[in-house]
């Protein structure tokens, strides 16, 4: 098995499995230091944003003022050196209102395919993308429109 900063690619996965499961499922923010690092950074968009802890704290309790009852389901990872990608489904009730959307109380799922990188145990980027249409199409927020009509 590989090492790498005293870590291998198998504890990598456990590691990142752990804190979506557990840490950001079950909302353990008290739990964030063991998990993620004090100059953690989130990239989108090819931007990085070093938010830190105190930033990672914040996004999950952003999602979770959405779907309250939000659960992270890990369905496969792989690893490579410091890389772990991660498979999974967001399920959560639509509670609170979203990017303007009102909440409409319905279960949406949201799959996802999250990369993020540790470094001595700790997660210090995190990036990834996630498929909204069908979230969106769940809540409303669009609508398909037939043009054969």
């Amino acid at each position: 098995m590989e090492k790498l900063g005293g870590m291998n690619t198998e504890s990598n996965k456990r590691l990142v499995k752990q804190y979506y499961e557990e840490v950001v499922s079950k909302c353990q923010l008290d739990r964030v230091e063991s998990f993620v690092a004090e100059d953690y950074v989130e990239v989108h968009d090819n931007k990085r944003y070093p938010i830190g802890r105190a930033g990672a704290k914040e996004h999950i309790l952003g999602v979770r003022s959405t779907y309250p009852d939000m659960r992270l389901i890990v369905h496969r990872q792989i690893a490579e050196g410091e890389w772990v990608v991660t498979q999974l489904t967001m399920r959560g009730t639509h509670s609170g209102e979203w990017q303007g959307i009102l909440p409409t109380g319905r279960t949406v799922e949201i799959s996802a395919v999250n990369v993020d990188r540790v470094v001595d145990g700790q997660i210090v980027e995190h990036g990834g993308a996630a498929n909204m249409l069908g979230p969106f199409l769940e809540i409303g927020a669009v609508k398909i429109v037939d043009k054969r009509d």
